[in-house]
């Protein structure tokens, strides 16, 4: 839950108002998200009891594919999905964190706050992950109460008492109009990969991941679809797409400027949880590139005390800074939804793969949890992720060409630590034996 649910939650349902124009259509299009991401969070499930390895998606690829792809995917998550969110999610924090102390805003101010913030989770993290673990828990609990307050108080919020616009005219039919309001909606709900990244890092992972993970999902959907409940209810559609911060707005009327601040504390302490989660979870991966020999060596080495990945994980604070630092964190963001997709498509793939795979090993254990209606589910995912891609491709070619980019230029990167590794192993193999 902690790596779903983070700020777009409380800024997001205003961006689906302004391309549906009822109500009922607001929330068929997040119940359509919330089935999509169900329907990732059981082939997540399954690929985790498949397969409990460090590294997650990583490990997915490289198992079913190649090294080179799973490489890849590792790589644009150091260089933009992971750390982009991160730096993202620590700026966020500073600009709602700021005014709650009454500091001077100011660009260099934020900056400033959103780096402490990182280099503190990431000296959390650097603990072990138990320490991480436990401060991830400790905010997604907070987030829950937060959130839960928020629907508590929009029950009793006034209807419509803000200033309302006419809701944005949609060109095309409704359905394209969905499909275009669906696209915020699955960044909003994205997210339910990344506690597969520390599998070996869990207990009994084969049976606790899938369970949390099909579990979490379903509480990010229930808590996704009261939110959304609350926006219509308090400002009707037309007041939700007027608003970039329908949150704030509702806390408004019903609190006046004392609401303001209530909400600037609940969406810095969903961003600072969302933080958390990403500094906890990705460095995983980068650890088994390196344990795999196909990225620097000094990533695999682990706290002998703690059994962390240190390195790795000031690695990825190191360059989640950096980019908080540039200020291109929001273009780096335009990149993520598509590099995301096609890695979930290919999930759907490798879970295709492993099936056959098994069934033709006897020795291949049963895993816990199967995914409900293979392969017709499967390949509905598959399709709908590929579609995501093809979307934002045609919406944002500048920006997910980048991003494309970025992702192929893993290729060659992998090519040069695998030449590496071949020739440091016949090095070692001409030592032991001279004759050669």
């Amino acid at each position: 839950m902690g790596g779903i649910v983070g700020s777009g939650i409380f800024m997001n349902p205003s961006v689906v108002a302004r391309f549906v124009p009822s109500a009922p259509l607001v929330m068929l299009v997040w119940v359509a998200g919330g089935a999509i991401a169900l329907l990732g969070g059981g082939i997540f499930a399954e690929l985790a009891a498949r397969r409990p390895t460090d590294g997650g998606l990583y490990a997915y690829m490289r198992d079913a594919f190649h090294p080179t792809l799973a490489f890849m995917y590792g790589w644009t998550l150091l260089l933009v999905s992971q750390s982009g969110g991160m730096a993202a999610a620590a700026v966020t924090f500073a600009n709602y964190f700021t005014p709650l102390t009454g500091w001077q805003t100011s660009a260099v101010v934020i900056k400033i706050i959103a780096v402490l913030a990182t280099a503190l989770f990431t000296a959390i993290n650097a603990l072990g992950v138990r320490t991480g673990a436990t401060t991830q828990n400790a905010f997604m609990i907070l987030k829950i109460l937060a959130i839960g307050g928020f629907v508590g108080v929009g029950l009793f919020a006034s209807h419509g008492a803000i200033a309302i616009q006419p809701a944005l005219p949609i060109g095309g039919s409704t359905l394209a109009a969905m499909g275009l309001a669906l696209v915020p909606v699955l960044f909003a709900y994205s997210g339910w990969q990344t506690s597969s990244f520390m599998s070996a890092e869990l207990k009994d992972p084969q049976h606790t991941l899938p369970r949390g993970m099909i579990a979490g999902v379903i509480g990010v959907v229930v808590l996704y679809l009261a939110v959304n409940a609350v926006c219509l209810r308090a400002l009707g559609v037309s007041g939700l797409a007027a608003t970039n911060t329908p949150a704030s707005a509702i806390a408004q009327l019903t609190f006046g400027p004392i609401g303001l601040r209530v909400m600037a504390i609940v969406i810095a302490l969903s961003t600072l949880g969302f933080l958390s989660n990403q500094i906890l979870t990705s460095p995983r991966v980068y650890f088994q590139m390196a344990a795999d020999g196909s990225f620097f060596k000094q990533l695999a080495w682990v706290n002998p005390r703690t059994r962390a990945p240190v390195i790795a994980i000031v690695l990825q604070g190191v360059i989640a800074i950096i980019i908080s630092l540039s200020g291109r964190y929001d273009q780096i963001l335009n990149y993520v939804t598509c590099v995301d997709y096609v890695f979930f498509g290919l999930s759907a793939i490798a879970l295709i793969v492993f099936r056959n795979r098994d069934a033709r090993d006897p020795s291949a254990p049963q895993p816990i949890f199967r995914m409900p209606g293979h392969p017709v589910t499967t390949v509905l995912f598959l399709v709908i992720a590929w579609a995501v891609v093809g979307d934002v491709l045609i919406k944002s070619p500048g920006a997910t060409s980048i991003g494309l980019i970025i992702l192929l230029s893993g290729w060659p990167i992998y090519a040069l630590f695998a030449r590496t590794a071949s020739t440091r192993g016949r090095a070692l193999q001409a030592a032991r034996d001279p004759r050669q």
